[in-house]
């Protein structure tokens, strides 16, 4: 049965949590993406020494479920002293930061692969073409490959931001209180089941769409002959 009373109770303590979400989405999409340029960059190279590290990251997370991650991080960091005595010790022993590392390497691995996926789908002969107009390499990666690389990737990158934002509900169990988090606090507090879930469901369905909405402005920007006509 529909109960507005509870549902304009439960919202503030919805809307804390959904802020969390936020937050955590809003640090750890661009850092994901900070660390997956260089890893992408080096999967793609010729070396050994720069691919081989960089597959053996991606392997590993995307290997490995997202919640082993952040219990290594959150319960496992802090049994090494190295750690403990390190400059990084304030931020890593509060659990949002931990979060964050968690949700930044997983989003990272995934989209290096996207990008790597994308880089190599860049046509040959417009590489060749930047070469015969006598462009260096990181030239033709700056004006040429990573441009059409990034409009190629897009709609995968979209999915993977959605997949994040999803995934980050299992922050709560390193207690952080985020939009899945503060759910089930008002569940375990006051015995029902659906009302905080179906809430907290359709804000996830909310910032989905936010994102999308983003997502399609971004696309349109990048690739305007795909504008429908006037």
């Amino acid at each position: 049965m529909l109960d507005l009373a509870f549902y304009q109770k439960i919202a503030p303590t919805l809307l804390d949590g959904a802020a969390v979400t936020i937050g955590l989405m809003a640090v750890s999409v661009p850092c994901g993406f900070v660390i997956a340029l260089p890893v992408a960059l080096a999967r793609v190279s010729a070396n050994r020494f720069l691919w081989a590290p960089a597959y053996a990251f991606i392997f590993f997370f995307r290997g490995t479920p997202l919640l082993v991650q952040l219990f290594l991080i959150y319960y496992g960091l802090g049994q090494f002293a190295v750690i403990r005595d390190s400059i990084a010790w304030p931020l890593l022993r509060e659990a949002w930061w931990c979060a964050v590392l968690a949700l930044s390497l997983n989003t990272g691995a995934y989209t290096a692969e996207i990008l790597r996926g994308a880089i190599q789908a860049v046509p040959h002969g417009e590489i060749e073409a930047g070469r015969a107009c006598g462009m260096s390499p990181a030239l033709i990666y700056r004006r040429l490959i990573l441009p059409k690389a990034a409009r190629l990737a897009l709609p995968a990158y979209v999915n993977e931001i959605i997949m994040l934002l999803k995934s980050s509900a299992l922050v709560f169990t390193i207690t952080v209180i985020d939009l899945m988090g503060a759910a089930n606090l008002i569940r375990s507090r006051t015995f029902r089941i659906y009302e905080p879930l179906v809430a907290a469901g359709a804000l996830y369905l909310a910032m989905t769409f936010a994102v999308t909405r983003v997502a399609a402005w971004v696309e349109s920007a990048l690739a305007p002959e795909r504008r429908p006509p006037r």
